[in-house]
């Protein structure tokens, strides 16, 4: 992944705030919290945070959407990918059948 990020370079890698405060989670429930937190810093100093503001309509239409035909998504990852939709971004993940889901999703795994 190191080796993608380098040759596209940072400024073309974006992290919703919801990633944030998921990563500060695990941080804060790990066995080393603080080391985990300075690591979240350094992240945020890398890479450009975005707000969920602007994907608060897509967020409504999917979660709507996925509702009516039964297939729920957790609200924290429909909120990532309704940020990445709604800023036209590619969404990094190993949870690619989670992503799947939300229409308009362009994803990739880097994990593999």
């Amino acid at each position: 992944m190191a080796e993608k990020i380098e040759a596209a370079g940072t400024s073309n890698f974006f992290v919703s705030e919801i990633t944030i405060a998921e990563l500060k989670f695990g941080a804060q429930n790990s066995d080393y919290p603080e080391k985990n937190a300075e690591k979240i810093v350094k992240l945020q100093q890398m890479f450009t945070v975005i707000p969920i503001f602007n994907s608060l309509d897509v967020y409504a239409k999917e979660k709507t959407w996925l509702k009516k035909s039964g297939r729920i998504l957790d609200d924290f990852d429909l909120l990532i990918g309704a940020t990445a939709i709604s800023n036209n971004l590619t969404l990094v993940t190993r949870n690619v059948s989670d992503f799947e889901r939300l229409d308009g999703t362009d994803i990739e795994n880097w994990a593999k």
